[in-house]
């Protein structure tokens, strides 16, 4: 039977799909105490990469949203791997989004926040965090976002 946070996501149209598979020496999250530390993850669709470019030549603001939103999608996976449930979240604690951008590219919160208004409508006031949304030079396979997190657990 799905937890109470996958039916939300399936009310939204939304499922989890198959934690991605890390693509150098590391592993898709890791707990420490009461905290679980998400690594970084990108865009996989069916285990294909999508939206891959600079933010916002290539992939405008709106699909770098979308792309943030699949982003946490993958990183909820790697969570419900390492933790069995994702009823078991206490506090989603602290992101951090790095957007791949165009030089002069300032917009960078309005991309993460397809992340953030995922957990905080999955989570609700569990689902509020801490965060900081940057732009990078360049993200790994031309990404256009990548995302960790830090999540407490009871």
């Amino acid at each position: 039977m799905a937890d109470s946070i996958e039916q939300r996501l399936s009310d939204l149209g939304l499922k989890l799909p198959q934690p991605p598979k890390p693509v150098a020496n590391y592993v898709g999250a890791v707990t420490a105490g009461k905290l679980v530390f998400v690594s970084g993850h990108g865009p996989y669709r069916d285990g294909k990469l999508a939206y891959v470019g600079k933010v916002d030549s290539v992939v405008p603001v709106e699909d770098a949203a979308k792309a943030a939103q699949l982003v946490m999608l993958n990183a909820l996976a790697s969570l419900k791997a390492e933790i069995g449930s994702l009823d078991r979240v206490r506090r989603i604690v602290k992101l951090l989004g790095m957007v791949n951008s165009d030089p002069g590219f300032a917009r960078q919160p309005e991309v993460i926040n397809g992340a953030s208004d995922l957990l905080t409508t999955l989570f609700g006031e569990r689902g509020r965090h801490a965060r900081a949304a940057v732009g990078m030079g360049a993200l790994p396979f031309g990404i256009s976002v990548e995302i960790e997190m830090v999540v407490e657990i009871q």
